[in-house]
């Protein structure tokens, strides 16, 4: 019995990944790594039984990054847990491996597998976007439910920032899909205010980034991109230098989201840190383990941003210098892979915004990349397995971005 072509696609696992992965995202956002380790596996599979060859990662981006794991595993030798620097480079380094071949598997689909793929990545994402709205809606009563909770506690409505930044990484790709052109644009706005509503400044934010990149790119194709690649690319080298100087002067921060204030203060630390060991860095994961992370802020940091009000006091007591990592991927390549980490990293935002510029939609791939850019200068740590996931889910994707032709 002969399996039907559309069955038997390599982008048909990505397809499905992206369909589920909203809505499995939404119950519990620990789920999107799996999702994407098999999805993007048996995209690299499924080509190999087609083409015959394995679609080994290729380009100068897929080598760049690939380096800075190896960089990653070299830090391990002065890290401050060894066999955990170590596994974690070799885990992520690899799945990133796996998310270029699978890349690169989905730019050999054909056109009409390409416009599939991003029309039913659309579906999942409504189906997400919905669920996410109405457990919002709810009280947050789906998801406790799914967790056998009685009653819903107050720190439940965080778990919904992870599900809200993935799902604004992956939004930018309904414009490419085969509906017509006011349903494309309801999708997208309707998607864009139910994210911009639901917990996660992070998530707002790069919806906004992501919507003006994709503008901006529209009306120059060629140069957007290429300009935010760089843009990024200063950013990650300057971080430390820049956002140094106007932290050690001090930033009003009693009037802002007491998330933002914490940030303000380990941004204070990590610098500080790097600054100690700005050549090497402290080591792949370092974050878990810098001398003083456990530590609260000292009486002369909280009055440099203004800090001391009895609003303050209320958060302050369970507030650490470092909780697990910087919650900005500029600081974090700083911290633990030193200059070499910053450059490879920096080196990378330049070759995604040349690979944004050469894409069939480069206005769609510019978008990704800049709501990637901004969750990953803000919230979440740059290793974490679900994260990386949907970021090389959201690579893929845009690899398989149909012809205008096509849609």
């Amino acid at each position: 019995m002969q399996i039907p072509t559309s069955l038997a696609a390599p982008s048909l696992p990505l397809a499905v990944a992206l369909a589920i992965a909203p809505v499995a995202g939404v119950l519990q956002s620990k789920a999107i790594a799996p999702i994407a380790t098999l999805a993007l596996l048996l995209c690299v599979v499924a080509h190999r039984r087609r083409h015959g060859a394995w679609p080994w990662p290729q380009g100068g981006a897929a080598g760049v990054a690939l380096a800075l794991f190896g960089w990653a595993a070299v830090t391990a030798l002065w890290a401050p847990e060894p066999l955990r620097a170590l596994g974690t480079a070799v885990q992520v380094g690899g799945f990133v491996a796996l998310g270029a071949a699978a890349a690169r598997a989905m730019a050999a689909e054909d056109e009409a597998a390409k416009h599939r793929l991003v029309l039913v990545a659309t579906g999942g994402l409504v189906a997400g976007l919905a669920l996410a709205a109405l457990d919002a809606l709810t009280g947050h009563a789906i998801r406790a439910a799914v967790r056998g909770l009685k009653e819903v506690p107050v720190t439940l409505a965080f778990g919904l920032k992870p599900a809200a930044s993935a799902m604004g990484l992956w939004l930018p790709l309904v414009a490419a899909s085969g509906l017509s052109r006011w349903l494309r644009s309801l999708v997208l706005a309707a998607g864009a205010a139910v994210l911009v509503l639901l917990p996660g400044e992070a998530a707002k934010l790069a919806v906004v980034a992501g919507g003006l990149a994709g503008a901006a790119t529209w009306l120059a194709p060629r140069w957007a991109p290429r300009l935010l690649g760089a843009g990024l690319a200063l950013a990650i080298l300057a971080m430390p230098v820049v956002l140094g100087p106007v932290l050690a002067q001090g930033v009003p921060a009693d009037r802002i989201a007491p998330s933002a204030a914490h940030r303000l203060l380990i941004w204070d630390f990590v610098i500080d840190r790097i600054a100690e060991r700005p050549i090497a860095g402290w080591g792949m994961e370092a974050s878990r383990e810098i001398p003083g992370h456990r530590d609260p802020p000292t009486l002369e940091a909280l009055r440099r941003f203004h800090l001391t009000d009895p609003g303050a006091a209320l958060w302050l007591p369970t507030a650490k210098l470092l909780p697990l990592h910087p919650h900005n991927g500029a600081l974090q390549l700083w911290l633990e892979l030193g200059l070499p980490g910053a450059l490879l990293g920096a080196a990378l935002a330049l070759l995604l915004g040349a690979a944004a510029a050469r894409s069939p939609r480069p206005a769609v791939a510019t978008a990704v990349l800049a709501a990637a850019s901004v969750t990953a200068m803000l919230s979440f740590g740059a290793w974490q397995e679900w994260w990386v996931g949907a970021e090389l889910m959201a690579l893929a994707g845009v690899a398989a971005l149909p012809g205008r032709q096509s849609a």
